[in-house]
């Protein structure tokens, strides 16, 4: 943790914040964690953090109590951590940043937002793989999905927009995009 003086008085500064932001799938807890290992900081996943201070997965909150109840909570928890003191690489929700004041409060905390651009194939490709686990996408028919993930991927690049920084993953390997990450970090 930073410390300065000011006027005789110890202040201790908030701790480095990298966050990485993405539609899901886009690759943001496995870049996260490398990242994390590099600069020697710690990984936080929200979706983990959320579970473990809900004592339920994200799938039991959205079934249990609703997406209202988990999008209030998800932002006071984001607002935790954002404040802490130390040093963390953080990778959000895919619709963190798509709520309420989020993106805001990510681009006020940290000049290192970062979003995780991917190619719309890749990332129907890896959530076809994985949608079992995915409360958003679940449900959703093998005909219906490249459609609903474009849409939706339309709608939220709004805000992912909004990051400071955008780093494409397409055609790379995950040691190339921390890199890549590594050398435009503020």
């Amino acid at each position: 943790m930073k410390s300065i003086e000011i006027d005789g008085f110890l202040q201790k500064l908030a701790g480095v914040k990298i966050i990485l932001i993405g539609y899901m799938g886009s690759g943001k807890t496995t870049i996260g964690k490398m990242l994390s290992k590099r600069l020697n900081f710690n990984f936080l996943d929200l979706d983990d953090y959320i579970e473990e201070a809900e004592g339920m997965s994200v799938r039991e909150i959205f079934k249990n109590r609703g997406e209202v109840y988990f999008r209030k909570r998800e932002t006071e928890y984001l607002r935790q951590v954002l404040e802490g003191n130390e040093d963390v690489v953080l990778s959000v929700g895919g619709g963190t940043p798509c709520f309420g004041t989020n993106m805001q409060l990510i681009n006020d905390a940290t000049p290192n937002s970062i979003y995780i651009k991917t190619d719309l194939n890749v990332l129907c490709d890896r959530l076809l793989r994985e949608k079992e686990g995915r409360p958003l996408i679940a449900n959703l028919a093998p005909e219906d999905f490249q459609e609903f993930i474009a849409k939706h991927l339309f709608e939220r690049s709004f805000f992912y927009n909004q990051a400071h920084h955008t780093v494409h993953n397409q055609n790379k390997s995950v040691e190339d995009v921390v890199l890549e990450i590594q050398k435009i970090l503020v």
